[in-house]
């Protein structure tokens, strides 16, 4: 615990003395206040305009990556509607598959219960009443 806090304490003294140093430096500077202060005016309007044009890149960047992905985001969808057309027309093929082999094979067994029921009639004799 010790140790943390000694750090801390190294870091703000570390923090303070650049503060000092900052101050002397502009103490003791070569130019006269009035020049310092224009000095430091056009070097915030400098980083001002470098900010600028960073951000308009920055913005144009993210367009060109937002068009990029509505781009592959269409094509994705454009594959997959592909994909699903070509399921449903399959499924509607298997479908109609299905129909005609339930209508085949109910004709079929429409067919073989006639032939049983005309075999039944042909081969069954009447039977008389035993008196």
């Amino acid at each position: 615990m010790s140790e943390d806090t000694s750090k801390g304490q190294g870091v703000a003294w570390f923090l303070a003395g650049l503060g000092v140093g900052a101050l002397i430096g502009i103490l003791y500077a070569p130019k006269s206040g009035r020049e310092t202060r224009e000095d430091l005016a056009q070097g915030a309007r400098e980083g001002s305009e470098y900010l600028r044009a960073r951000g308009r890149q920055a913005a144009e960047q993210v367009g060109q990556i937002v068009d990029k992905g509505k781009e592959q985001v269409t094509q994705y969808v454009g594959r997959g509607r592909e994909v699903v057309d070509r399921g449903r027309a399959q499924w509607e093929d298997f479908v109609e598959r299905g129909k005609n082999l339930v209508q085949d094979q109910t004709t079929r067994v429409g067919a073989a219960v006639d032939a049983g029921r005309e075999a039944y009639q042909a081969n069954a004799k009447p039977t008389e009443p035993t008196a």
